[in-house]
């Protein structure tokens, strides 16, 4: 037999990528739309155009979807955003890069980093993060223990770090996702507005 050979058993279905992609597509759009609550696998497959019994060669049910869908839009995210990144770098440079990263990938896929920061505050999260972050949190807390060590950044707690190091980045997304500040002032994202924040959050966290 050569490589290109299969064994085909009868009755098998074979995997569709394409629409496998449909489905995650849609499947984001329905869960952002009307929510946990309002979402179910008849109205994806119904979305879709196909059948509900379709959904379940991808999926074992609404839960494992929800899950998978979380798992697979996190992991894409952290790839995203540790391109160019080490944990060896000065800790200005590294932290820049990954504001570089996480706002370049938040504009270009809007729709997904929306969807897996709504999923991130549901009872979904223990599992979806559990299996995302095994490669990143040793990368990020080796960043932050180098920066420590070179005295580079204060020492402080992981949550008060990560609270002043990407709660204002995050606070600048979402203006650009409302289209509006504080006082409904209008708004639109600008790499001036961002390197003008992130000059202020390295004042606060370096020596």
């Amino acid at each position: 037999m050569n490589e290109c050979s299969f064994i085909f058993v009868p009755g098998m279905r074979i995997r569709d990528t394409h629409k496998e992609t449909l489905v995650r597509k849609n499947a984001i759009s329905i869960l952002l739309r009307d929510g946990l609550d309002g979402f179910s696998m008849q109205k994806l497959a119904k979305a879709c155009g196909i059948s509900v019994g379709t959904l379940y060669i991808y999926y074992k049910n609404k839960e494992d979807l929800i899950v998978r869908l979380g798992i697979e839009e996190g992991k894409r995210m952290l790839q995203e955003t540790m391109k160019g990144f080490s944990p060896d770098m000065p800790f200005a440079e590294g932290l820049k890069k990954q504001w570089e990263n996480r706002s370049a990938y938040w504009l270009k896929n809007q729709e997904a980093a929306k969807f897996y920061e709504k999923i991130k505050r549901t009872h979904y999260a223990g599992p979806i993060q559990d299996e995302i972050t095994k490669s990143f949190r040793p990368v990020m807390q080796a960043f932050v223990k180098n920066a420590i060590a070179n005295k580079q950044l204060h020492f402080m707690s992981f949550e008060s770090y990560w609270s002043v190091a990407f709660g204002p980045l995050y606070t600048l997304l979402e203006f650009e996702n409302k289209g509006k500040s504080v006082g409904n002032r209008p708004y639109k994202f600008s790499k001036k507005t961002m390197y003008e924040t992130l000059e202020l959050v390295l004042k606060a966290l370096t020596p």
